[in-house]
């Protein structure tokens, strides 16, 4: 891709041509970045919330949560 010639500053910047690819596609990529950061917090949301649903349910069965209190390893490692 050629970016023009830049032996003379004070001609006319429309007539230099793009200065990078995909000139005009911003708008499409900043969709595409927003829709990928939203998906990501939801996956994340939800492993977070799968996660702590599991810890909860160990931790009511029988005697755990009084040994996780004193310092024993009830739940899994991450």
């Amino acid at each position: 891709m050629s970016t023009g010639s830049f032996e003379n500053w004070n001609g006319n910047v429309l007539d230099i041509g793009p200065l990078y690819p995909f000139v005009g596609t911003e708008m499409v990529w900043f969709i595409i970045c927003v829709a990928f950061w939203l998906a990501w917090h939801v996956l994340q949301w939800r492993m977070e919330e799968a996660n702590y649903n599991d810890d909860m349910e160990v931790l009511k069965k029988g005697d755990n949560m009084e040994r996780a209190l004193k310092g024993e390893k009830v739940l899994r490692s991450m």
